[in-house]
């Protein structure tokens, strides 16, 4: 859903007297901070737009930094240029790469775009769900490497499917309310969900084995940290069910890429979605882009043309309130950051 915003008309109030820089990378400069998103800033603060690329000049006036795609980590030596920083609006997904422990030892307050970018996410991946218990993909593979009409077989069908997430996060959460009104049977695991998220969401929650090995779909969204780092090794991939599709939307380092090349090979009855890899960016030749269960995407599940606009809508809102003195809605702690994608 897009960001709401009522600009408050020009000359209605006193502008603060203090600055706002943008240190977005030049292709997002413009297409994530719009020009509405712009008009709604300009209603309490005067826009500065810099080059992420160059040393930036001292700015002894800004307040709030508006971070995103493009941007160079906060380093002591970055956030000396702005010392009088209280706020960093980051329109994109993750902080992770860009909030460093100098911008918490600071007190610098940090707030994000990622339940904007959370949207597209969720939406490919309703999409991809729906194509795979119609196996599309693999029939659709089958028949262009046959060049002529294939049999509709392997279609399991939405309808008492099981769907299983990994993470319940601001994307698993969303999947899951998208999925809700089907009639499927949704599980998850998510060490930080108790028993009143899953009454939330409509879910069972249940251990990383059993949701393996249940999921006719089974949906990564967990962020990437060190106790998630491969937290699905080959045994583990070996408990999915046979005709099952994995799809990674979300890191490729939550799967031990070397034993999932291995287990692809040795189960051509699995499908693999993979928007995100181990590196980010696989070598020419690599098996993966070859096998004939498997699609690699190049990571477009997120925010991407038209789409980025939320992103700018978002921190502009949020840009409002902060001047106004309001609560912000979509302020992130360090403790949460540790836990979060």
């Amino acid at each position: 859903m897009r960001q709401t915003i009522t600009p408050v008309p020009p000359g209605s109030r006193a502008r603060p007297p203090w600055a706002v820089a943008s240190v977005l990378g030049p292709q997002w400069a413009r297409s994530v901070l719009t020009d509405r998103a712009r008009t709604v800033i300009g209603t309490r603060a005067e826009l500065l737009d810099t080059d992420p690329a160059a040393r930036v000049a001292p700015h002894p006036g800004v307040r709030v930094l508006i971070t995103g795609w493009g941007t160079e980590p906060l380093t002591a030596d970055v956030l000396d240029r702005f010392p009088s920083l209280e706020l960093v609006l980051h329109a994109a997904g993750t902080v992770h790469g860009i909030v460093t422990d100098d911008v918490w030892e600071r007190g610098i307050r940090v707030c994000t775009a990622a339940s904007a970018n959370a949207v597209a996410v969720a939406d490919f991946t309703l999409a991809q769900i729906h194509l795979s218990v119609k196996n599309m993909w693999r029939l659709s593979l089958r028949a262009r490497a046959v060049r002529g009409p294939v049999p509709r077989a392997g279609i399991r069908g939405l309808d008492g499917a099981t769907v299983g997430l990994l993470g319940l996060g601001h994307i698993g959460r969303l999947v899951a309310r998208r999925l809700a009104g089907h009639d499927l049977r949704v599980l998850a695991h998510d060490p930080y969900a108790d028993a009143r998220h899953a009454d939330e969401l409509g879910l069972r929650l249940a251990g990383i084995e059993t949701v393996v090995a249940s999921s006719d779909v089974l949906s990564l969204h967990a962020p990437l940290n060190d106790s998630t780092r491969h937290m699905l090794p080959e045994p583990l991939l070996d408990l999915m069910p046979r005709d099952a599709t994995l799809i990674n939307t979300a890191r490729g380092a939550l799967i031990d890429q070397d034993g999932l090349t291995r287990f692809l090979t040795r189960r051509d009855d699995v499908f693999a979605l993979l928007d995100v890899t181990e590196p980010e960016e696989l070598p020419p030749g690599h098996p993966l882009f070859h096998l004939p269960n498997v699609l690699v995407s190049p990571h477009i599940a997120g925010s991407l043309g038209s789409e980025v606009a939320r992103l700018g809508d978002l921190v502009a809102a949020e840009l409002v309130r902060f001047a106004d003195g309001d609560a912000l809605r979509h302020e992130l702690t360090q403790d949460v950051l540790a836990r979060t994608a």
